[in-house]
């Protein structure tokens, strides 16, 4: 019989996930297919329901994973997945760089859904911000989706105060998350309801609340990852 774990509610409208979050990225190339699937499988048993990747990873191959192994729990658990790299959306060659192009983002989506066997992503955000591209567009390619029922949730990812503003402002939702590197708790952040998760270290997720302080070894560091500034 499947466990039951504890939930929490992300933001103000209405995601609830498990209070431990299983991260699927690094499985290799080429990955024991089977041997994954089983394991993502097990943690559902084990009462996870949320589930994180990318098209990065691979790229696409653990989406595809992702995609097959959850095929058989749609609607009991949530999948959050991550746009931003510069990487052809039908080849999956990585041309280096970000990339967040309103079409681009669109042409990234469809890719996702069809990998993840799904015909709407749960929790869709930003992998890095794109210097190139303004954040209001980015935040209102998302709401076109959102609207266009391909998506349910905004995310950012490394995504610094400026960035996270003009995103509120463009998209005009309550709450949304922001995904930092780093391995410290999730914490609120002032009237955003905005969101930091672990995950580099233990590469999986683990949402909760605090409302201690920082300890030292947990304190957000000034790494900024691959070059890309946070704004």
């Amino acid at each position: 019989m499947p466990i039951k774990l504890p939930s929490r509610r992300l933001g103000k409208n209405g995601l609830e996930v498990s209070a431990l979050g299983f991260g699927c990225m690094g499985y290799g190339a080429p990955p024991d297919k089977a041997a994954l699937i089983a394991l993502i499988r097990a943690a559902v048993e084990r009462g996870v329901t949320f589930f994180d990747t990318a098209e990065a990873y691979g790229p696409f191959r653990n989406e595809e994973i992702v995609g097959e192994a959850l095929a058989p729990f749609r609607g009991g658990v949530v999948i959050a997945t991550k746009f931003g790299w510069d990487i052809d959306p039908d080849t999956g060659k990585h041309h280096g760089g970000v990339n967040s192009k309103p079409t681009h983002i669109r042409a990234a989506v469809e890719g996702m859904l069809r990998r993840l066997r799904i015909d709407c992503i749960d929790l869709l955000y930003q992998h890095r911000v794109d210097p190139e591209v303004p954040m209001e567009d980015v935040a209102g390619a998302v709401k076109d989706l959102i609207r266009a029922g391909k998506a349910k949730h905004f995310g950012l990812s490394e995504a610094g105060p400026e960035s996270i503003r003009r995103a509120r402002r463009r998209s005009l939702w309550p709450g949304f998350w922001r995904r930092s590197p780093g391995s410290y708790p999730f914490r609120g952040r002032g009237n955003w309801n905005v969101w930091t998760r672990i995950w580099a270290r233990f590469r999986s997720s683990f949402p909760t609340t605090t409302s201690g302080r920082w300890t030292r070894s947990h304190r957000p560091s000034k790494w900024k990852g691959n070059g890309i500034p946070r704004t």
